[in-house]
């Protein structure tokens, strides 16, 4: 067993790190950054060349990728967020931890997810850290673009870009790993355009994949502009009973874990003095929840350009690079109502609306705006 067994489609850059994580290897650096376009597996790469790391053989030893797997190793630290960006206070204390020596490793080796959610101000905190490392300490930060990093944490960083794997190899990854059929691996590949996380779900929840479907329709409906602001309000349901359905079970679990440590009953009225404790966790789960939500948000948006991309297609005359299959007799009929530059349009109007949601603008606004442009 390697560390590197499900890096799917990441042939080059396993070799980089492996050869990196060499004991006699004189490309290793303390400070690395792996970008990638969601789904390439930025964290899946970066905990295995943690292993490889920590284990002191490239390929990583059994016991060291299973405590790396668990997350359970003494030398690996890692902070990740569920909120829409990171605290500054926890990104100091994680900062502090990167001075400890490592305990049973070569390394001490600190993972960031997601550092592209930190501000400017909480990114300089990180900084120091990176401008006065300790000498077996190792960073490995994970963001979608090195353009999301401060040019100053860019110049003391090593950066490596993975590559968006095929269709192919994801599916392939599908069936190994969740044992589905070769056709509703490479259905849930193809429609994720090739995002794993996103596939093994539309995989293995058939309500993903209904919201999804439910989505495209609804797109493909719109005559008039009131269809476009009710499509907006439709979509943005969506979301929310995506974004409901990704944490819900989840939050009431965290509720009674709490509650129990707390030694209140079920069903019980919170002392007072304890109140506080429980409202700590539940702006931690409304910030979750706020995350959820645009990235529910900004996964109708990347469907809704698949969409409009399969429409170029078919006016271009492309119909083998169609990506939703299953609407092929509706992307025809929408191919003819409009040209090729007015469709490229409506995706320049739905990248426009993904970048003002990021920049905190109302969801509906920008989703109502987008869809307008879509009027056939």
């Amino acid at each position: 067993m390697s560390a590197w067994d499900d890096m799917t489609g990441q042939a080059g850059a396993v070799d980089v790190l492996r050869s990196a994580a060499s004991a006699s290897s004189s490309s290793m650096t303390h400070a690395w950054l792996i970008t990638g376009p969601p789904g390439s597996g930025r964290s899946n790469i970066a905990y295995a060349f943690a292993a490889a790391l920590l284990s002191g053989d490239p390929d990583g030893d059994q016991q060291t990728i299973g405590q790396v797997e668990s997350r359970t190793h003494p030398d690996l630290s890692i902070l990740r967020t569920e909120n829409v960006s990171y605290k500054i206070e926890e990104v100091r204390a994680f900062a502090t931890t990167s001075y400890y020596s490592p305990s049973v490793g070569r390394y001490r080796v600190m993972v960031i997810e997601d550092a592209d959610r930190m501000t400017e101000r909480t990114s300089n905190v990180l900084l120091k850290a990176l401008e006065e490392p300790p000498e077996r300490t190792v960073w490995v930060l994970c963001a979608p673009s090195d353009a999301d990093m401060l040019p100053t944490i860019r110049s003391r960083v090593r950066t490596l870009r993975l590559s968006l794997p095929t269709v192919d190899d994801v599916a392939a990854l599908l069936q190994v790993q969740l044992g589905v059929d070769a056709v509703t691996a490479e259905r849930a590949a193809r429609l994720a355009q090739s995002h794993i996380g996103m596939a093994k779900r539309l995989a293995t929840d058939a309500d993903a994949l209904s919201r999804r479907e439910r989505t495209l329709r609804t797109a493909l409906a719109m005559r008039t502009v009131t269809d476009a602001v009710m499509a907006a309000a439709g979509m943005l349901e969506i979301a929310g009973d995506d974004a409901k359905a990704f944490t819900a079970e989840r939050d009431e679990a965290e509720r009674e874990s709490v509650l129990r440590s707390l030694g209140v009953e079920p069903g019980k009225t919170v002392p007072p003095a304890l109140r506080s404790q429980l409202k700590a966790l539940e702006d931690d789960q409304k910030r979750r929840a706020t995350r959820s939500l645009r990235d529910g948000i900004d996964r109708i948006l990347v469907d809704l350009l698949s969409l409009y991309r399969d429409i170029t297609m078919v006016q271009l005359g492309r119909d083998a690079a169609i990506i939703n299959r299953e609407f092929t007799d509706d992307l025809r009929r929408a191919a003819e109502s409009a040209d090729p530059a007015r469709t490229l349009h409506t995706m320049d109007a739905i990248q426009l609306a993904r970048r003002r949601i990021a920049g905190n603008v109302a969801p509906a606004l920008a989703l109502e705006a987008a869809l307008v442009t879509a009027i056939r």
